[in-house]
């Protein structure tokens, strides 16, 4: 009988490089992929089997443009130069979505779960992604929201009059492992969207807290607030780690 544990170990890296973080999610989801495949040999051994852990990278970046898997390179619309330019860089990745930006200002998270310990729904585990956002903006005063077929958070998402997108997200998964995440617009400085098509989507904008609510916002105190609705969601309990 497999063992659920229902613990996440938040683990805050602050402003990282774009590839050290992604080599460091590599690592963590490799290694609770190699438990959960030596379970197996065990469960067919009769033997005791091994509790997967389950992590929260919290962290920025240094300004970086990601296409993912199922995305189209013709919507970054600079080419090199202009990415040098810019001081910025450009990963294909192996997430799903298109194309996104990542910079100072911004909470992105990392969830690296073994949904075996939580529940085995890719679909439920982006909506709860999505809820543990459109929560955290509520305390902020912030109607959000989810726009039918489109992945990620959005303000102004029923009437659509102008609706604008605050959180992106884009997750890799495999058996049931998660790896990538959402990336939530705080104090981001929005201009650098105008060098892509965000997520593919043409004929959308993008927004930010500090934009909405016309201040700076703490970044600490935004995470804290995300972190606190993840593990009520997930039914979850944390655990801060300095590593």
């Amino acid at each position: 009988m497999v063992l659920q544990n229902k613990e996440i170990e938040v683990r805050n890296l602050g402003l990282i490089d774009y590839q050290e973080a992604w080599d460091y999610q590599a690592s963590l989801f490799d290694g609770i992929l190699a438990v959960k495949a030596e379970n197996r040999q065990k469960e067919q051994a009769g033997e005791t089997l091994a509790v997967t852990e389950n992590y929260l990278l919290l962290c920025s970046h240094p300004h970086v443009y990601t296409l993912g898997k199922s995305g189209h390179e013709e919507n970054l619309l600079i080419n090199e130069e202009g990415l040098k330019a810019k001081g910025a860089t450009f990963y294909k990745i192996n997430r799903g979505g298109d194309i996104t930006y990542h910079g100072p200002g911004q909470v992105v998270g990392y969830p690296i779960l073994d949904l075996d310990n939580f529940f085995t729904d890719i679909h439920k585990y982006l909506r709860y992604l999505e809820e543990a956002v459109i929560l955290t903006l509520q305390e902020y005063g912030i109607t959000a929201g989810r726009i039918a077929g489109l992945t990620g958070v959005w303000l102004d998402h029923e009437e659509q009059r102008n609706p604008r997108k605050i959180c992106a997200m884009g997750v890799k998964c495999s058996r049931w492992v998660t790896m990538h995440g959402f990336a939530l617009n705080v104090n981001t400085d929005l201009d650098y969207f105008n060098n892509i098509v965000p997520c593919g989507i043409s004929d959308k904008q993008v927004t930010s807290l500090a934009k909405e609510l016309g201040r700076e916002v703490p970044v600490a105190e935004v995470e804290e607030k995300l972190v606190k609705n993840l593990a009520k969601l997930f039914d979850a309990t944390i655990r801060y780690s300095n590593t």
